[in-house]
């Protein structure tokens, strides 16, 4: 028996003892250690964010910017694609002419398109290494080769949560295929998700937690909370850290500091939440390749605990054999495997093996 089915198994038996319902089956991973096999030349700083194009192949937003001494001289450029295999295919990204290149790379989605969605996280009193004193205010768009069509917002012009022109550090972004507009998790100096029309860049909608209007409580970095209090938690999000729609224009948010997720309409209507409140959680969020997208998977401190998608019950939970924690920011393929993106502390990828009861022999 591996350790992450161990984990998985003595974590449910914990949850049944709590009275939480679970449900007959469960999925089943299994670490890939071998991916990826970045070549020799490049050295990859943290590793943020992960996309999947059409053909699953899968692109790898880091930081080169974090890498010191020799191994700064052999940074890869911030955007490197592997093949699902982990197989290098190549790489693009950095500053360029006619765009403002985030200071600290932090969210990438490739839209139905095959358009490439890039947003960071810096914040002027942040002071990191290596880093100028600007906010990353804006969202860039490009080609699958790097080409640049379009920017939304200007580096350290945000206004605040009532701006329509401009982000605060966006975390993470999602394009919704049937009304061609951009999600987007607006992040880590708003409370909000914000929505523009993908191709002119229009602003169109914003809301806040429980759908409340959105309000100013700025402070770079904003607070990690040690604890979340019994209850649905504070009426404002506190980090809007990732986004996914699902193919029905169900919405769902990971407010990280708050530990929960929200589920809303596509028009910002609040439908139900999940908190959990004794450990770190919603750090991310990811959705089942199925044609129903029958799961949420929502990563927390240790572990990544699995959702029913329209219910927000939880399901199960993977954890323990190596996984390296339930990561910054994750994604699947259309296979059904899990990519783990831990900025410091690496990236892995989980290959999905069906479902099966759970067993404890």
């Amino acid at each position: 028996m591996t350790q992450m089915k161990v984990a998985r198994i003595l974590l449910l038996a914990a949850l049944a003892l709590c009275g939480i319902a679970i449900a007959a089956d469960a999925l089943k991973f299994e670490l890939d250690p071998s991916w990826p096999k970045v070549p020799e030349k490049f050295k990859l700083g943290d590793a943020s964010s992960f996309a999947i194009d059409a053909k699953d192949n899968v692109w790898v937003l880091h930081r080169p910017r974090t890498l010191q001494g020799d191994n700064a001289k052999m940074a890869a450029p911030a955007i490197i694609i592997f093949d699902s295999a982990g197989n290098y295919l190549r790489s693009w990204g950095g500053e360029g002419s006619g765009f403002e290149w985030p200071q600290r790379e932090h969210g990438i989605h490739i839209d139905y398109k095959g358009n490439v969605w890039v947003g960071g996280n810096n914040c002027v009193g942040r002071d990191l290494p290596g880093l100028k004193a600007v906010s990353d205010d804006q969202l860039l768009k490009f080609t699958p080769e790097g080409k640049f069509i379009m920017q939304i917002g200007r580096a350290s012009q945000s206004k605040g949560n009532a701006d329509t022109m401009n982000l605060q550090q966006p975390a993470d972004v999602w394009v919704h295929a049937k009304t061609n507009e951009i999600f987007v998790a607006d992040g880590y100096g708003n409370h909000r998700v914000a929505v523009f029309d993908a191709d002119s860049g229009k602003f169109k909608r914003m809301w806040g937690a429980f759908g409340n209007k959105p309000a100013d409580s700025f402070a770079c970095p904003p607070p990690s909370l040690k604890a979340v209090p019994d209850g649905p938690g504070p009426d404002q999000f506190s980090i809007v850290h990732a986004i996914r729609v699902a193919n029905d224009g169900m919405v769902y948010v990971a407010d990280r500091e708050n530990r929960r997720v929200q589920m809303f309409t596509a028009e910002g209507k609040f439908l139900k939440q999940y908190v959990r409140h004794n450990a770190p959680f919603a750090r991310n969020v990811a959705l089942s390749p199925d044609p129903e997208q029958r799961f949420l998977y929502v990563g927390g401190g240790i572990d990544i605990v699995i959702l029913d998608r329209r219910t927000l019950e939880f399901v199960d939970v993977i954890g323990g054999g190596g996984l390296i924690s339930g990561g910054h920011q994750i994604a699947t393929d259309s296979k059904g495997n899990l990519y783990v993106a831990q900025t410091a502390r690496g990236m892995q990828k989980l290959v999905y093996k069906g479902m099966g009861p759970v067993t404890t022999k």
